[in-house]
């Protein structure tokens, strides 16, 4: 016989993933923001007569502040758990994926980091951000 509250043992296996999945588009949303800042205001943070695949450093400076703002945005609706915020969460990290590899020849580095961190923010809605997550709770 237990006295335990069943409920005290019901988990949600994706909440930290959906967390860390908002936390890390909000994280690289802002990033993408400030860089994108500095690339269309002439910083001497980049290179500046760098060759680009597409654009100059304006236009991948732009592209960056938008699509920065959208993650921070974004980042709200897979913390509130909708399935629009899953999916535009997705389609913004993919999105992000392919601004990275584009503008790689800036800062290799952080490019590198943010593209994984994008492949490990899809990982985790696409795995744990469905309204449906809490099904998994019974099958283990």
């Amino acid at each position: 016989m237990s006295t335990a509250d069943p409920s005290t043992y019901d988990v949600d296996p994706g909440r930290g993933w959906i967390i860390f999945a908002g936390a890390m588009l909000a994280l690289v949303g802002t990033l993408n923001v400030v860089y994108g800042i500095a690339a269309v205001s002439n910083s001497h943070v980049f290179v500046h007569h760098t060759e680009y695949v597409l654009g100059n450093l304006h236009t991948w400076g732009w592209v960056r502040i938008v699509i920065g703002a959208a993650q921070v945005a974004i980042a709200f609706g897979v913390w509130a758990a909708t399935e629009w915020g899953r999916w535009l969460g997705v389609l913004a990290a993919a999105l992000n994926m392919f601004v990275q590899f584009l503008a790689f020849s800036a800062l290799p580095g952080l490019a590198i980091a943010l593209f994984f961190a994008d492949v490990i923010v899809i990982y985790g809605l696409l795995t744990y951000g469905g309204a449906d997550r809490r099904s998994l709770a019974d099958w283990s």
